[in-house]
């Protein structure tokens, strides 16, 4: 991304700001793991969006006023005694030098800028992220914690959310953001691929992903966009499963879950084969009823139709291929076998902030992963590829990684890559 982009970015959010508001969005800060032990911390990925910025402990407000929008980046006050502990902090040039924001301050004074601008009722109302995933969910909590502060010092000051412009922002992906995501499934790919091939029965799931990580780690990738699902056997049932700490039988199927991460956004790959390099007939018939079901869905994806469309076509094959081996009888019984949807937004996360039921334009990018889990006898197949929304259909951005019965056994056996 560029200085320039970040600009443009910014400029379109503060057109949907109301005249006399300003905004503030934090980049979050690492949360406390045991007693004087963080987290790794992880930029608030809107923060991250408007200035490509990815440190802790700063601001971002943008003001608005008689449709005058000015900029405001806040940073950590480099202090050299506590970067002999922690590291070296970011300069205020280094960060114009990135976001483009010329007027930099440090974290420190922000209350104080604040209490300055709200002088006299100057502003009428101000916009925080607001992102919750239900009534149970976690809020953002430093834009939690700061609007209790704000209404309680300055009570006729209305909140906003801007959260949801930024999810409808985020949702349509430039050529570069579309860029990046390839090469987060290019890695995806070697690091799988290094797993797969060195795959033997008796082995832990653990040391699977020990292959997988090495390469990751070997291209300065460290983290991976999500903790990666490697399910063998009777695990694979369990869509989230990430003990990774059980031991390959011999016949069993291994479901893998992953996904690297290029410049924040995320790769999102799901692939099932066999440990011992050869399909059963049976874990054979299921897999391509699967198969079957995800190109449907590729077949069908195009501009105009929900994700809620593209489920229900996965329900229609699905259905159509358990009918026909004897496994289900009535409609109803599908429920038993698939029970999460086909498909999420992906980008700067791994299911990307967006309105789920809006519909889809070009641009997108989502996920086509139908999964069939027989839990009786021990089966769980998911098939999972990133795809492009196109002007007239879409595009598969995973083409490379093997999935047809045939290739995947060759992949197992190290035949192909």
């Amino acid at each position: 991304m560029t200085t320039s982009q970040y600009a443009e970015r910014r400029k379109k959010v503060a057109a949907a700001l109301a005249d006399n508001t300003l905004m503030v969005l934090f980049s979050g800060k690492a949360p406390t793991k045991s007693h004087d032990m963080d987290y790794p911390f992880q930029p608030n990925r809107n923060f991250l969006y408007l200035t490509g910025l990815n440190r802790q402990d700063m601001a971002l407000v943008l003001q608005k006023q008689n449709e005058i929008v000015t900029e405001t980046l806040f940073v950590e006050r480099p202090e050299p005694d506590k970067e002999k502990w922690t590291g070296y902090r970011m300069r205020p040039e280094a960060a114009t030098a990135i976001s483009g924001i010329e007027k930099v301050d440090y974290s420190e004074n922000l209350q104080r800028f604040l209490g300055q601008q709200l002088y006299n009722g100057r502003y009428n109302a101000a916009y925080l992220d607001f992102e919750r995933l239900g009534w149970e969910g976690d809020a953002t909590s430093l834009a939690l914690n700061f609007a209790h502060e704000l209404q309680r010092r300055y009570p006729g000051l209305a909140l906003k959310n801007i959260h949801p412009v930024l999810s409808g922002l985020r949702s349509i992906k430039s050529p570069e953001e579309v860029d990046n995501v390839r090469k987060a499934i290019e890695i995806t790919h070697e690091a799988m691929g290094n797993l797969v091939r060195n795959t033997r029965p008796g082995m832990k799931e653990y040391e699977l992903q020990a292959y997988y990580d090495f390469v990751l780690c070997s291209k300065g990738h460290r983290e991976a966009g999500f903790d990666s699902i490697i399910a063998s056997g009777k695990n694979a049932v369990v869509l989230h499963y990430v003990e990774n700490d059980a031991t390959v039988q011999d016949g069993d199927l291994v479901l893998l879950d992953m996904g690297a991460q290029y410049e924040y956004y995320s790769a999102d790959i799901s692939r099932t084969f066999p440990a011992n390099g050869k399909f059963t007939q049976r874990q054979r018939q299921i897999y391509e009823i699967v198969l079957k079901a995800q190109q449907a869905v590729i077949d069908h994806a195009k501009p105009g139709l929900t994700l809620k469309d593209l489920n229900e076509k996965t329900k229609e094959v699905l259905g159509e291929g358990l009918t026909a081996i004897g496994l289900m009888k009535t409609d109803d019984e599908l429920a038993k076998y698939y029970y999460h949807g086909v498909s999420h937004h992906l980008g700067l996360d791994t299911h990307d902030t967006c309105d789920s039921s809006a519909k889809l334009r070009a641009g997108m990018i989502i996920t086509a992963e139908p999964g069939l889990y027989i839990a009786e006898e021990g089966i769980g197949i998911r098939i999972e590829d990133d795809v492009l929304i196109t002007e007239d259909g879409c595009e598969v951005l995973s083409p490379q990684i093997p999935k047809t019965p045939d290739d995947v056994e060759a992949w197992v056996q190290g035949k192909i890559n």
